[in-house]
């Protein structure tokens, strides 16, 4: 397997493949983002959670956090991502793919963190990167209802996952009280 910024590289180049053409809504109606900005943001705020930190698997991490979508939005296995990037990689990406069988929302909240949770440190710090990164802004349809449930679901997310990182933790939580609901 490769480490260091050859995974990275390895990682981003799967999954802008992977996720091509995907967009997601932005600021602004009409407007669409590229989806591997989100993917960016997340191993961004994933690096940043860890830098400096004792103790620590950056590659896990960052890999994890490129590739965190690419099951749940793809068409790509766990068998695909534990061939090309390892079995901690690919336990954690499953773990932070959402069980689509479950009825409901709650539900799959409940078993994905439940799974993270059986997880080193580093994939819980990517859930809490995802969710920091999702609160960056709204998309200019979602209704004040789903952003007030959004960041009560991500508190959720803070009081299951934030004994991680402090740094994440902080702020994910900065992120909920500010995120703009009405």
């Amino acid at each position: 397997m490769k480490s260091g910024i050859d995974a990275y590289a390895d990682a981003w180049e799967f999954v802008t493949a992977r996720h091509a053409g995907q967009t997601y809504g932005g600021r602004g109606q009409g407007e669409k983002v590229p989806y591997i900005n989100h993917l960016a943001s997340v191993a961004a705020e994933v690096a940043w959670g860890i830098a400096g930190a004792a103790g620590w698997d950056l590659d896990l991490a960052v890999q994890c956090a490129l590739l965190h979508d690419v099951m749940e939005d793809t068409h790509t296995t766990v068998d695909e991502v534990s061939e090309r990037f390892g079995p901690a990689v690919a336990a954690g990406v499953l773990a932070l793919t959402k069980n689509m069988a479950l009825p409901t929302g709650e539900e799959k909240m409940r078993d994905t963190l439940a799974r993270i949770r059986q997880q080193p440190k580093e994939v819980w710090a990517v859930k809490l990167a995802d969710r920091i990164s999702n609160l960056y802004h709204p998309p200019f349809y979602w209704t004040s209802e789903k952003k007030r449930q959004y960041t009560v679901e991500a508190q959720v997310i803070l009081d299951a996952l934030g004994a991680a990182n402090s740094k994440l933790a902080e702020r994910l939580a900065a992120k909920i009280a500010t995120y703009p609901v009405d």
